[in-house]
């Protein structure tokens, strides 16, 4: 409690410049139960500039030096697992159990992909007379979002110091706790002074200071497309780099050979995680027409299995969403399902019987959806499916590329290879073929509106590396 109203600048944690507050929301009850300092202008400039001056010196550190540092890193985080799991389950309204086994346990499994890359990762290489050599970029500004904290906490922080940047990072202020926490894990890492820093407060009087900050050489921001643009256009005028992860509209080609039961009840469970909170989600499922109806069954069985609840009470599946303005947000878009034409299969407006409080969604499928309705088109947020009908696999292909996102795409088919060709034609940054595995060392990121760069593991390493050509130095 003591650092909630804090900041982490310069190794130290210290009070803001202007003393303004906002409560933190526990979205399970509608009431605030901490507050958060809020930061300004002043505060970006005092964690910049600790940044800066820490540079020079920690851009120097050796490979081994860093790698220590994201072990004692390591360590320090698992020491506070629970503690992190309990936060994120009471800021966002993640269930206690999916709290520690997924959310928690993002953070611990980037850090250690971070880790095995950096350890086999190289630095230099020589073509001819020429040596290339890959250097940390700068002063970085971070800015991640409240649906999964600490796994984008962590994919920029963790690469970052890889490379040999130093940083200042802005949490959602929606779900800040767990982004104090890590600061304090940061802390006892024996993180050297500026080079991680923390500021929070709200994306205009923070994050955007930031993005156009002159001391800052590049921007890791992870949010919608909407902020997406203001971060880039903020940046522009110092012509930062800018590596953004933004929103998405994924589709979920269930094909004509796929197993079907299996393809479609999976592909409900896998969009409404996170109670439909995650940016790749597959929120637009795609069936043979000739299956429609049937895979509606499938989809209503599959929902309505699914518990909705205290997120602290046992064998909850989905807990609320983060916030009112995302309830109001996602009743809206159902709203409009409703009105558009689509089939209501299952939950709807309002919340669930016998929850009277709390920002709880009923776990929602359409049917008969057309790729121009609403629900459709927009990123809607929460646990909201729409099934598509399709005749032909040449039009279900279209209809999945038909979306200015391109974050995330899904293939389910009996035939694998089948499914790889589907799959080299769909335009997204991730294509997932019969729910995978999480793979931490594969690329993550987004064509189209769903932003550029890529994260996860050596990937992410790369973003926050500059590429100098020495030539003539000689064999």
């Amino acid at each position: 409690m003591s650092n909630h109203l804090k900041f982490f600048i310069d190794g130290v944690w210290v009070e803001p410049a202007i003393p303004v507050a906002l409560d933190v929301i526990d979205p399970s009850t509608e009431e605030a139960y901490t507050r958060i300092a809020l930061g300004s202008k002043a505060d970006v400039d005092k964690a910049v500039a600790a940044a800066k001056a820490a540079f020079p010196a920690f851009s120097q550190w050796s490979k081994e030096e860093r790698l220590a540092l994201l072990r004692r890193i390591l360590a320090e985080y698992e020491k506070r697992y629970e503690d992190i799991a309990q936060a994120v389950s009471q800021e966002m309204g993640a269930p206690i159990g999916f709290a520690r086994d997924a959310q928690a346990a993002a953070g611990q499994g980037h850090l250690k992909a971070t880790i095995e890359a950096f350890e086999a990762y190289e630095f230099r290489e020589t073509r001819g007379t020429t040596t290339i050599v890959k250097e940390p970029i700068g002063v970085c500004a971070l800015i991640t979002p409240w649906n999964w904290p600490l796994n984008q906490i962590v994919c920029k922080v963790a690469p970052a110091i890889a490379a040999g940047c130093t940083m200042v990072l802005k949490p959602s202020e929606i779900a800040p706790i767990s982004g104090i926490i890590f600061a304090e894990v940061m802390e006892a890492a024996g993180a050297p002074k500026g080079v991680f820093n923390l500021v929070n407060g709200t994306g205009p009087d923070v994050g955007q200071v930031m993005a156009g900050h002159p001391d800052v050489d590049m921007v890791s921001f992870t949010g919608s497309t909407r902020a997406g643009v203001i971060v880039a256009k903020t940046a522009a005028d110092t012509v930062k780099r800018v590596a953004q992860e933004l929103g998405g509209k994924s589709p979920n080609i269930i094909l004509s050979d796929a197993e079907f039961e299996k393809a479609v009840a999976d592909g409900v469970t896998t969009c409404f995680g996170n109670s439909g909170q995650s940016c790749d989600a597959p929120t637009r499922m795609l069936v043979p027409a000739k299956r429609h109806d049937e895979a509606l069954q499938i989809a209503k069985a599959a929902a309505e299995k699914l518990k909705t609840g205290d997120p602290r009470a046992d064998g909850i599946d989905l807990g609320p969403v983060v916030s009112r303005i995302q309830f109001d947000k996602i009743q809206r878009l159902i709203e409009a399902g409703i009105a558009e034409g689509a089939t209501l299969v299952t939950g709807g407006p309002g919340r669930p019987e016998n929850l009277n409080r709390g920002y709880y969604i009923r776990p929602t499928v359409f049917g008969n959806v057309s790729n121009d309705m609403t629900i459709a088109r927009e990123e809607i947020f929460g646990p909201v499916l729409s099934i598509l009908p399709y005749e032909t696999e040449e039009q279900a292909i279209e209809i999945a590329n038909d979306t200015p996102y391109g974050l995330a795409a899904y293939v389910q088919s009996g035939d694998l290879v089948h499914a790889r060709r589907v799959a080299a034609r769909l335009r997204a940054g991730s294509v997932f073929i019969n729910y995978p595995e999480w793979d931490l060392f594969a690329p993550f990121g987004g064509f189209k509106q769903s932003g550029n760069g890529r994260e996860y593991a050596d990937w992410a390493i790369h973003d926050f590396l500059e590429i100098k050509g020495i030539v003539g130095y000689g064999v």
